[in-house]
């Protein structure tokens, strides 16, 4: 892992990665979009080295997986869709329709409603993201949105993973499509043959998957363009190294692109934690990809207090963040700026990702200072009412007028003035 002074670490906050070949995640939106169910087989064969036929899961096909599947497997997906539902509909309780009598005969209202429907990006790779589907569907379910449908690329023989359709049949899916990448985004943006276009696509992915989310905004919605996964710790002396060093190499084995960093204002801990990778790192499968992400992107910043650590913590705004302190409770009010926090020695990241009932699509790179992750809000549309009874035009109507002609529009005067004249 890299040693970074705390200016240095605020110059790197400035250094922005780039997602996809923006110029090749074009090519392939509009061979979907021109080609339909022919391109995604052909794009399906070419970057996934897969062969397929029909482009979506025949629902058999997943109440089948479903039965076959590892019972243990199950059960603990069972357990985090009961924890995550149970955080969604907390949070569905806290949005609510309204109507408010904002002057005499002014009613001002908010109608809450569900999409209609939403498409879930679960990434491929070397093993099968249940938990992404359970974080993309679940919250939609919750917000009441009808239609759900799940892209995953499939493996090379073109089968979508028995834990992937196990997953879809305990959230209810029955709209599974074997396909990846910028082809699927595409695929979901605008519909082809097999697949139809969806109102919203939530759900992280690679460089190509984000480009594409980010080229087909505006033409449907999208929860955030995230990069690379990113972890901050926030230790003090007390911390336990073997925890911290863990959570590091956790964050570091999803992808060598990965983002593990220690802020600290203890020299001793900074070098316990850097012994403790070394040592730990042997211990996981998953070492190389870790070994990788840690030595090209991992760091360590010592500062003088915590209050420093803090402060740099909240102008990175991480996707992550930990604070491993004594006092991590009353620290924990200070920061304002991450996707989730977790705090205390006992609230490792981890469980975040899988069974907390928090969801673990962030946002990255410092969009979590203008946005949180995705939750059951992205399945809402929020829409406002006014209805005017005896007495409103009276309260709001002459300042409409007045507004109106300062801004040179004539006619938005004289339809407010019409009725308040008869």
């Amino acid at each position: 892992m890299k040693r970074m002074s705390a200016e240095e670490f605020r110059k790197s906050i400035r250094e922005k990665s780039e997602f996809g070949d923006m110029g090749a995640v074009r090519d392939i939106v509009a061979g979907v979009r021109a080609g339909g169910d022919a391109a995604l087989r052909e794009f399906t064969r070419r970057f996934d080295r897969a062969r397929i036929e029909a482009i979506g899961v025949d629902p058999d096909t997943i109440g089948r997986a479903a039965r076959q599947a590892d019972p243990d497997l199950v059960a603990a997906m069972r357990e985090a869709a009961e924890n995550i539902r149970r955080f969604a509909e907390a949070q569905a309780a806290s949005i609510r329709n309204f109507e408010i009598e904002i002057r005499p005969g002014v009613f001002a209202g908010q109608a809450v409603f569900p999409l209609e429907r939403a498409g879930v990006y679960v990434p491929g790779g070397r093993y099968p993201l249940v938990s992404t589907l359970l974080m993309g569907a679940i919250p939609a379910a919750v917000a009441g949105v009808r239609e759900i449908a799940v892209c995953t690329p499939p493996d090379a023989s073109g089968v979508v993973p028995e834990a992937i359709l196990a997953a879809a049949d305990l959230c209810g899916i029955r709209e599974v499509y074997r396909i990846g990448g910028a082809q699927a985004v595409a695929a979901m943006a605008y519909g082809t043959e097999s697949v139809r276009r969806v109102d919203k696509i939530v759900g992280p992915g690679n460089d190509y998957v984000t480009a594409a989310k980010k080229l087909v905004s505006g033409d449907v919605g999208i929860d955030f363009a995230a990069g690379p996964t990113e972890l901050l710790v926030v230790a003090d002396g007390t911390a336990n190294p073997r925890f911290v060093a863990a959570d590091l190499i956790a964050q570091a084995e999803h992808d060598v692109r990965a983002t593990a960093m220690l802020i600290t204002d203890s020299e001793d801990l900074a070098a316990a934690v850097e012994r403790e990778v070394k040592r730990l790192l042997g211990e996981v499968r998953t070492e190389k990809t870790a070994r990788r992400s840690l030595s090209e992107r991992g760091l360590i910043v010592v500062v003088a207090g915590m209050d420093e650590a803090l402060a740099l913590a909240d102008e990175r705004a991480p996707e992550h963040l930990e604070i491993i302190a004594a006092d991590a409770k009353r620290l924990a009010g200070k920061p304002r700026h991450f996707g989730s926090l977790f705090v205390g020695e006992r609230s490792a990241e981890v469980l975040g990702d899988y069974s907390s009932g928090l969801n673990h699509v962030l946002p990255t790179q410092g969009a979590a200072r203008w946005t949180g992750g995705l939750s059951v809000r992205d399945f809402f549309k929020i829409q406002t009412i006014l209805r005017i009874e005896d007495g409103g035009l009276t309260s709001i109507g002459p300042a409409a007028v007045e507004l109106a002609l300062a801004e040179g529009l004539d006619g938005h005067a004289l339809a407010a003035r019409l009725r308040m004249t008869g």
